[in-house]
């Protein structure tokens, strides 16, 4: 009897049924689309050749058919790069079959798991050895650990000097360092139900209440005295998955993080809207972390935060500081907002400028004689302006032109580039909203700021193409990487070509 005889004849029982066996899942068949997991055994790919080769020829590759109890299979084993997945279906169906599985096939719950077929095998002989011997069943089951609890994870990722734990169903836990995304090969992928459970143990009620009704939510969990996280859940194809982004426990200075000098002069404006922007993973809480705590530090005010979720803790120092998450303790972006012009505030961050009305209100406080922090999700300072104008309908745009060309202080884009040494540095580009740069945003010409900013850099501004020449010359990033990471990708090769440097582009 061949191990996969029991899974066999689960399939058996849905004539326009799939089983799947692939590297780093469990065996399930797949009926319209709809899979059901119908054993306990981790596969691995060494093992799914093994459980082949006790049905098929020895070279347990291509197409052949298995027969079992007078119904037919037809087996497509494929091996690509090392990895050995297979695919089988019923070759034929009869009406017959429906008799015979009532008879042969056990009910669901009661379908041998392959780990326990293997007890009762051992004393068979295993297929003939290659010149690479596939591992025995029970080898390649145990091969890898049982994920451990989140907080070790997340432990491990303080040790690793990590940003990113990204939990996934049926997958391997991965960490991202230094921006890349590693996989940790000791664990054992682990199942939806079994995720959601270790997941449960730290998702606050409101959050998991959230999850059931919209399949996402977002919130932050600490180790005391290391690191806070500000954690997604989030649904796909394979059940639950998760990502973890670490957030310093200490607010990381303004010259540990080697920020421009010029951002050291937002923090002394009393009014007015300064935006960080970026794409995710940038840096831009960080960033505006460093910001603020400098407010904290140098000045006598009141700090209202409005973040979802709160990710630095910031303690009041010279400044009285209150953070504030939608969600936990108000209803919404908007209405911290509303409210926050009644507490006496001086300045105002808000985590995220994610929709019309909550950019609406932080032009309007920023006009009204408060200082705005703020950020947005784009890639360089001129389409920032373009972004905020464009979620307003076209009857009041040019009225939030107007409104811009007043308020808007400075933006500042940021990406994050991998250095030649290890470790990760940020390329800036910062805008600074002079009389000539207001004018142009109040005309709508925005498409003149680069050149404004080409020439400004005496106030201060500099574009992303220099920030990123700068990098490179001072042989902190290969040229290569500035590349992969420029907005204006043609603008840095002009820049770098004078220099004899060239960008090699695979």
């Amino acid at each position: 009897m061949a191990r996969l005889d029991p899974l066999l004849r689960e399939l058996a029982k849905h004539p326009t049924g799939t089983l799947i066996l692939e590297p780093g899942g469990r065996p399930r068949v797949s009926v319209d689309g709809n899979d059901r997991e119908i054993s306990r055994a981790v596969l691995q790919s060494k093992l799914i050749a093994v459980l082949v080769q006790e049905t098929g020829p020895a070279s347990s590759t291509g197409k052949f058919r298995y027969e079992l109890e007078g119904q037919g299979f037809e087996f497509d084993v494929r091996q690509d790069d090392g990895t050995c997945r297979a695919t089988v279906v019923r070759s034929e169906v009869e009406p017959v079959i429906e008799d015979v599985l009532e008879l042969a096939a056990p009910a669901p719950t009661a379908v041998p798991d392959v780990l326990e077929i293997s007890e009762t095998l051992e004393a068979v002989e295993p297929p003939a050895p290659t010149e690479d011997p596939a591992p025995s069943i029970s080898e390649a089951a145990i091969a890898t650990e049982p994920m451990p609890e989140i907080s070790e994870l997340l432990e491990e990722l303080i040790t690793r000097s990590g940003s990113d734990l990204h939990l996934s169903s049926r997958q391997k836990p991965r960490m991202r360092v230094h921006g890349d995304l590693l996989e940790l090969e000791q664990y054992r992928p682990p199942q939806s139900e079994d995720l959601k459970e270790h997941l449960w143990k730290v998702t606050p009620e409101r959050n998991r209440e959230e999850f059931q009704d919209k399949y996402d939510t977002d919130f932050a969990v600490e180790i005391p005295g290391q690191a806070r996280f500000r954690v997604n859940l989030f649904a796909d194809r394979a059940g639950i998955g998760a990502v973890f982004r670490q957030i310093p426990y200490e607010i990381p200075t303004f010259e540990q993080l080697n920020l421009p000098e010029t951002l050291r002069t937002f923090t002394q404006l009393t009014k007015g809207l300064v935006l960080v922007t970026g794409p995710t993973g940038s840096g831009k809480s960080t960033t505006l972390a460093a910001l603020l705590d400098l407010v904290n530090e140098t000045r006598r005010d009141h700090i209202i935060t409005i973040e979802d979720p709160i990710e630095f803790v910031h303690a009041s120092k010279r400044s009285l500081i209150h953070q504030r998450e939608p969600g936990v303790h108000t209803l919404s972006f908007g209405q911290a907002l509303r409210a926050a012009l009644r507490e006496d505030p001086d300045v105002i961050l808000v985590g995220e400028m994610r929709d019309l009305e909550t950019i609406a209100i932080a032009i309007e406080t920023a006009e009204t004689g408060h200082l705005v922090f703020g950020t947005l999700h784009t890639t360089t300072a001129p389409s920032t302006v373009e972004r905020i104008v464009d979620q307003f309908p076209g009857d009041r745009q040019e009225q939030v032109r107007m409104m811009l060309a007043d308020s808007l202080r400075a933006v500042v884009s940021q990406t994050l580039l991998k250095k030649i040494e290890g470790g990760r540095v940020a390329a800036f580009e910062i805008l600074i909203c002079t009389p000539a740069v207001s004018n142009l945003i109040r005309e709508g010409k925005t498409f003149q700021i680069a050149s404004a900013m080409q020439t400004g850099r005496k106030v201060g501004m500099i574009t992303q193409t220099d920030s990123l020449y700068d990098l490179v010359i001072k042989k902190i990033v290969t040229p290569e990487e500035a590349y992969l990471k420029a907005a204006d990708k043609e603008a840095l090769v002009k820049k770098l070509e004078p220099d004899g440097i060239p960008i090699q582009k695979s």
